[in-house]
């Protein structure tokens, strides 16, 4: 739609006429008069960019603002829809509400929430994972990143960071949290694919049959399904979340979250010597004190290949010796 030119815009469009007229007539100007327009000039140049910053962060703020409105209405008329086989989600908007009149321990973002995301997505990876595996392959088969018990940190940090990074686009269109998941749950596989390699010489994963993939550890079919976990995670996932832990009294939430804190780094550190033995085993390093063989005693190959059936170190780790 065109609209007409505010009195700002024509007394400014008077101004630079003016300019253009005189700059078309500069030798009839003598030396000063040359000066001091150049001067008046520099001083409307500066004039102009000034109000064009103020007009890009007001529309900036005008686009966001127009979006997360858009967003909000959207998701308090989807969450009050008739349940179709489940409960709807309840909107960000009603959680963020809820969470800030309860004083609940773990309400925002604060750390007691960004652990049981941690948590809690370390142990729902796994199930997802085994689910897809026995509905691909007719099999169930360990998916496991620690010794103990059925948590996989890779899938925990993912949860993780995709909730920190989309937290902030909650409450905003969808194509927000689709961008985020792609670029966040990307970054994740990549870096926990690089470091497995670099600290102990194995991968768990490889693309490199894929199309479009980036030295075997991520690819773009991959990067898309991230983009739309991305979405359906901070949508669905996340307002269902919060409901729940909203439901654990804050005396016992406390504790409990101190408890598996506890329990994660102790399994984290374990497994982590586990599988160094593992692969100075695999080297042909048999075991040079107590402890070693203590560790290998405990987790000896049949047992780490239970529990990471799909770990595979490389050619030169294999054949160093």
């Amino acid at each position: 739609m065109i609209t007409e030119p505010s009195a700002r815009q024509k007394k400014l469009q008077d101004k630079l006429n003016a300019y253009y007229f005189s700059l078309a007539n500069i030798e009839s100007l003598g030396d000063k008069e040359q000066e001091k327009l150049y001067r008046d000039i520099r001083k409307t140049i500066d004039h102009i960019e000034d109000e064009e910053e103020r007009a890009k962060e007001w529309a900036r703020f005008l686009s966001e603002a127009g979006d997360e409105l858009k967003a909000r209405m959207k998701d308090t008329i989807n969450s009050s829809k008739k349940p179709f086989i489940i409960s709807r989600a309840p909107a960000n908007g009603t959680i963020d509400y809820r969470e800030e009149r309860t004083m609940h321990f773990a309400r925002g973002m604060n750390l007691y929430k960004q652990f049981i995301i941690l948590f809690i997505g370390s142990f729902a990876g796994v199930v997802v994972e085994l689910l897809w595996c026995f509905l691909r392959h007719g099999y169930i088969e360990s998916r496991s990143g620690l010794v103990y018990g059925p948590f996989n940190l890779v899938y925990g940090f993912g949860a993780y960071f995709l909730t920190m990074v989309l937290y902030g686009y909650r409450n905003r269109s969808a194509i927000y949290s689709f961008l985020g998941g792609f670029i966040t749950g990307s970054v994740v596989e990549y870096a926990c694919s690089f470091f497995q390699e670099l600290l102990f010489g194995s991968t768990s994963w490889d693309y490199s049959n894929v199309p479009l993939n980036i030295n075997g550890r991520i690819c773009l079919l991959y990067s898309v399904f991230w983009g739309f976990l991305g979405v359906f995670w901070i949508k669905q996932v996340y307002p269902r979340f919060s409901v729940w832990v909203m439901k654990i009294p804050n005396r016992i939430g406390k504790i409990m979250v101190w408890v598996l804190l506890v329990f994660m780094i102790f399994n984290s550190i374990v497994s982590g010597i586990a599988v160094y033995r593992w692969s100075e085993r695999v080297e042909g390093h048999a075991a040079s004190n107590g402890f070693e063989q203590f560790v290998d005693n405990r987790f000896p190959d049949s047992r780490m290949e239970r529990i990471y059936p799909n770990m595979e170190f490389n050619a030169e780790t294999e054949n160093a010796d």
